[in-house]
């Protein structure tokens, strides 16, 4: 069977050896140095000032929306615009604080929202948490500058885009932060882990008092002290004291050792995936029971998974038939419209449409696409591409 996902880690033996070995030799697996040190490595990867490691992805996007609220960037009852298209703990976040989530609708040539949609929307927004979807943009660089002009705060979900790049820019450099997951089917795994980005110190502060209680033990020595010294904290208390709404969203150093190791292969991960995307490309491309993707603008795309777009609901029912008969296993492209799910419906009154997230939601599957495919792998998947 070609799996979604293949393996716990690339080069996974010797990854379980590594931290078997760790384990035993560590007296503290709580988290501490090795977690520090992913950050460090990651927010240098990444190209970005900071980046906060924490539990999972989920629990990235929880605690950056309660850090832009802490913050005073966000107030409840503010508009926030999302992708219709995405998953579910990305637009659960702004129900649970009291924001107002606003569906846009994705493009189909795409898979996200684009300028065109975002101007339907933009007027009636306080920020934008767009979702990148697996490894595409739109003219995202055209998105922050209609955010920038709107005074729209501009956030993204790039949990399913590591590595993928426009005009030389990574995406999730685009706004004032960005989440990832390390989740085992994501493109680097920690088996379970998330990261926020952000070159704002104010916003880094609070992220890192977001992830723990909301005490100030991993703040610079500078920064505990005009705290401690605005609340007329002694040493004594210093370490019980907690400055703003928080819960503990910390990973462990099992996930930050195994994130050094597995950060070492970010090329060859970003690499392979890319490579392998341009032939299943190239296999849609020659198939016009699909509809074609308009990706030329991207200089990179790195994506978890192959998206299948078919023209009609039969023609999705044939190729998906076709695939789980080859043995390869598909599922649905993310989770469909938002506004459709049950959870959605249930705490938010939304009367609007999203006719190409319906259409993705319908027509569409995808399959693995992960740097251990092999060559013989790849083949087949584009041959189920045919006509």
């Amino acid at each position: 069977m070609i799996r979604l996902i293949k393996s716990t880690f690339i080069h996974e033996q010797e990854t379980k050896e590594a931290l078997a070995e760790f384990i035993l030799n560590e007296s503290i697996l709580s988290m501490g140095e090795q977690c520090r040190k992913f950050e460090i490595a990651f927010a240098a990867k990444q190209q970005t000032k900071h980046a906060v490691y924490v539990g999972n992805g989920s629990v990235a996007n929880l605690l950056l929306i309660q850090s832009m609220m802490n913050t005073g960037y966000l107030s409840p009852g503010d508009r926030v615009g999302f992708s219709a298209l995405t998953w579910p703990t990305n637009v659960m976040p702004l129900i649970q604080l009291g924001l107002v989530p606003v569906a846009i609708d994705c493009e189909i040539e795409t898979l996200n929202i684009s300028p065109r949609k975002l101007e339907e929307k933009i007027g009636t927004l306080r920020a934008l948490f767009l979702t990148n979807v697996l490894g595409f943009c739109d003219e995202i660089e055209q998105i922050k500058d209609m955010c920038t002009k709107n005074e729209v705060i501009f956030l993204e979900d790039n949990c399913e885009s590591l590595g993928s790049q426009i005009n030389g820019k990574l995406l999730g450099n685009f706004g004032l932060a960005s989440t990832f997951s390390f989740f085992v089917g994501h493109h680097m795994s920690t088996i379970e882990g998330g990261m926020v980005c952000t070159s704002d110190d104010h916003l880094h502060e609070y992220l890192v008092m977001g992830r723990a209680h909301g005490w100030d033990r991993n703040l610079a020595p500078s920064t505990q002290a005009t705290l401690r010294g605005d609340a007329g904290i002694t040493e004594f208390y210093a370490k019980y004291t907690f400055y703003d709404l928080a819960s503990n969203f910390r990973p462990t150093e099992i996930n930050g050792f195994i994130g050094n190791t597995q950060i070492a292969y970010w090329d060859h991960i970003v690499g392979k995936r890319a490579e392998n995307f341009a032939a299943f490309e190239a296999a849609i491309r020659l198939n016009d029971d699909f509809y074609q993707y308009e990706l030329k603008h991207m200089d990179v795309i790195s994506n978890f998974s192959m998206p299948v777009i078919c023209k009609t609901p039969e023609l999705a029912e044939k190729y998906r038939t076709r695939f789980s008969d080859a043995n390869v296993e598909i599922r649905p492209v993310i989770a469909g419209n938002m506004t459709k799910q049950p959870f959605y419906k249930k705490y938010v009154q939304d009367e609007s449409t999203q006719p190409n997230s319906d259409l993705i939601h319908a027509n569409g599957f995808y399959f693995g696409n992960n740097p251990e495919l092999t060559d013989f792998e790849v083949v087949t998947l584009c041959e189920l591409l045919k006509k």
